[in-house]
């Protein structure tokens, strides 16, 4: 038989996964799970990909920041911009929500949902991790793209319930991920319909925000988006408790994984400057029979392009 995690060295981490999509896949099994309820669901940065120095989406917005300040010059004279366009990360951390919702509304609305994916897809497609000094997509964690697809191929529908704006995520899930822009959970803006100069229906992006898929906010979005309760979770930080005690909480078998940052030689080996695994939560997944993975101790290759 093949085996469907080659990226994963044989441990509990590897044969949790491998025995749960058995168990709740094969007809007569007491754990059994009917095809529609099948839901997998993954929060993405830091998960499935990289999210250090800082989400990508962050990394985005301060580029299109710079975009923004070369168009109008004014801009780098002016807060938060001179922030962000002074390169201090950590300055930029500091920044409070409202600075930040400032950047969001120059970077993110005033423009047709269109040309924002196409601009998305335009830096997806060039921008370059600073360590790696490779594209953000070569970034996928590979054992967790073998989850993805092995789950798949036992009739799990995969679900991205994220964070980040579901507008960014959805211009890559599918190419790089194979997950459906209409399976894209995540953080979201306003839209406003009207007609532009030919008579074409149109939506714009607006700069304020309807709701933030983090924490207690991402099983509200999935009940909402999706309207049945997630039978798998995977997740990394403090930001998925909630949504894995949501998985949790259903009927019959459910499968709660965290993956936890530790191996800085091939990735990073703390925490974010956005995302905290926190001992409390440790402590939680080790009382509550979580899959805890050790990047360092369970994942024999991280990138595909890792030897």
């Amino acid at each position: 038989m093949t085996d469907p995690l080659p990226s994963w060295n044989d441990g509990p981490a590897k044969r949790a996964i491998v025995a749960f999509v058995e168990a709740t896949t094969t007809p007569g099994s007491p754990e059994f799970v009917q095809p529609e309820e099948r839901i997998a669901a993954f929060d993405q940065d830091g998960t499935t990909w990289v999210e250090q120095p800082q989400y990508t989406q962050v990394m985005f917005t301060l580029d299109q920041v710079a975009v923004s300040a070369e168009k109008d010059p004014k801009l780098k004279d002016v807060e938060p911009f001179k922030t962000v366009l002074s390169s201090d990360a950590a300055a930029v951390a500091k920044l409070p929500l409202p600075e930040l919702l400032k950047i969001v509304a120059l970077t993110h609305s005033g423009m047709t949902v269109e040309v924002f994916q196409k601009t998305v897809h335009d830096w997806i497609t060039t921008a370059k991790h600073p360590r790696y000094q490779r594209l953000y997509t070569d970034l996928v964690y590979q054992p967790m793209m073998e989850v993805m697809q092995f789950v798949r191929a036992h009739g799990y529908k995969t679900i991205f319930v994220t964070g980040g704006g579901q507008d960014f995520v959805r211009v890559y899930s599918e190419r790089v991920y194979g997950v459906p822009r209409d399976q894209v959970v995540g953080s979201a803006a306003g839209t406003t319909f009207s007609y532009d100069e030919s008579g074409k229906a149109i939506l714009t992006k607006d700069p304020k925000l309807l709701w933030v898929n983090d924490k207690a906010g991402k099983p509200v979005e999935i009940h909402q988006a999706v309207g049945r309760r997630p039978v798998m979770a995977f997740g990394n930080s403090d930001g998925d408790q909630q949504m894995l005690e949501y998985t949790e909480g259903g009927d019959g078998a459910r499968f709660m994984m965290l993956v936890h940052h530790d191996d800085a030689a091939r990735e990073y080996d703390t925490d974010s400057m956005m995302s905290v695994f926190s001992p409390a939560l440790m402590t939680q997944a080790k009382q509550r029979n979580w899959s805890v993975v050790s990047m360092k101790n369970d994942w024999n290759r991280i990138f595909t392009w890792q030897s």
